[in-house]
């Protein structure tokens, strides 16, 4: 029999048991489907992440506090006060892959204007940081390091924080608000860049002379990280080295000891979330996989009904001069049909479930063609697996006990 009549005589055997055919590639469907949007989430994901992070600067680099031991006892890095404004003036005087440096201190309280108010974190930094963090200002300007200097009360505001103290769109600029009950005169408003990819309002930020935030608000003399720009991302690991070697210097840190300070940088940060996403993505995969395993056992149990209902026709085949292997590829197509077709609609749905998700839950969703098609090779694959052993067992049946049976 040629390939075209064991076609013909496949697909009429699947119309003759529509609704059995449609609930045996149900399993198939649904496991494409999941693949498809497990595998969307967690790409999406991944790209939101990087997005974020290279939306900040590839060559954004930062030094928090390290560890500190007093007495042989672990303090932590919340309780170090070993960085501060001599560690940044030998960074700018000695690491000239350094083209920005800034120190940065926070705090967190309430801002108030009037009978508003709204809880908010305020961040103190010099002139660079803005150009450090990639932030733009709208409208006004920047603080300047003559009122970092001079401790002045200015202040530049996110579009939350002007949202909610002065009203939907209205420019604050010029206005005064309080911030622990110290008052900051608004100088400028803040480029909106909404969201990061942690759920975190990145417009929900006051920024401030760092002196002012010390003295006036923390009331200290230490900074609690300093944030750098290296001139190209590919100098990035030279500039980390260097300010290193610079730190350890001003710090006095002997030869045996370790570094006080931890410096990073964007782009460890960046693998670091990309290998994350990555395992969280494969985790994602697998598990919506077991569903394809599943849809699989599904048709191979199918396939042994229909070669048990039907041992009457093959054994009639036979009798005709049907071969086996006639007989085991037409049962082999059939169950290759009914996982090609499932995997078409599941495709269809897959595009469909991951539109929803990202209507529904405005979570970023970024559906892989590599995704598409292995999940149809892996449905084809799974058609010929599980389909193999139920059409062998037809081919092999003998035309007279076959014929026999009732």
């Amino acid at each position: 029999m040629n390939p075209g009549n064991l076609l013909k005589v496949a697909i009429n055997a699947l119309k003759r048991n529509k609704m059995r055919s449609f609930l045996t590639m149900l399993g198939i469907i649904i496991g494409v489907a999941s693949v498809i949007t497990m595998l969307a989430i967690g790409q999406g994901s991944k790209k939101s992440i990087q997005d974020q992070i290279a939306s900040m600067g590839s060559n954004m680099l930062f030094v928090m506090p390290g560890n500190m031991r007093m007495g042989g006892i672990q303090q932590g890095s919340s309780s170090s006060q070993r960085l501060t404004v001599a560690d940044i003036k030998a960074i700018k005087a000695e690491c000239d892959a350094i083209v920005a440096v800034s120190p940065e201190v926070r705090s967190s309280g309430q801002a108030v204007s009037g009978s508003s108010n709204w809880p908010t974190t305020i961040y103190g930094g010099s002139e660079q940081y803005l150009d450090i963090r990639s932030w733009t200002v709208v409208s006004g300007r920047n603080i300047t390091d003559t009122e970092a200097e001079g401790s002045a009360k200015v202040c530049l505001v996110g579009r939350t924080v002007a949202d909610e103290l002065f009203g939907e769109g209205i420019d604050p600029t010029g206005e005064t608000i309080r911030f622990k009950s110290i008052p900051f005169k608004i100088i400028g408003v803040l480029s909106e860049k909404g969201q990061n990819s942690f759920g975190q309002d990145q417009d929900d930020v006051i920024i401030a002379p760092y002196t002012t935030v010390q003295k006036r608000i923390l009331a200290q003399t230490y900074i609690q990280s300093i944030q750098m720009s290296a001139r190209s991302a590919e100098e990035s690991d030279l500039a980390q080295s260097q300010v290193e070697e610079v730190l350890r210097r001003t710090h006095k840190l002997r030869e045996n000891e370790d570094n006080d300070f931890d410096v990073r940088s964007q782009e460890e940060l960046a693998t670091t979330m990309t290998s994350v996403t990555e395992i969280l993505t494969i985790l994602l995969g697998a598990i919506a996989g077991i569903s394809l395993l599943v849809g699989g056992i599904g048709i191979m149990n199918i396939m042994y009904v229909s070669v048990t209902e039907r041992t009457r026709e093959i054994g009639l085949r036979m009798s005709v001069g049907g071969r086996s292997i006639d007989i085991l590829l037409q049962f082999l197509i059939e169950s290759i049909l009914l996982s090609v077709f499932g995997g078409l609609i599941g495709i269809v749905l897959g595009f469909a479930a991951s539109s929803i998700v990202e209507a529904l839950t405005s979570w970023p969703i970024s559906v892989m063609w590599g995704s598409v098609i292995l999940a149809f090779a892996v449905c084809t694959v799974i058609g010929v697996f599980f389909g193999w052993y139920p059409a062998r067992r037809a081919s092999e049946l003998d035309p007279i006990e076959a014929l026999r049976f009732e």
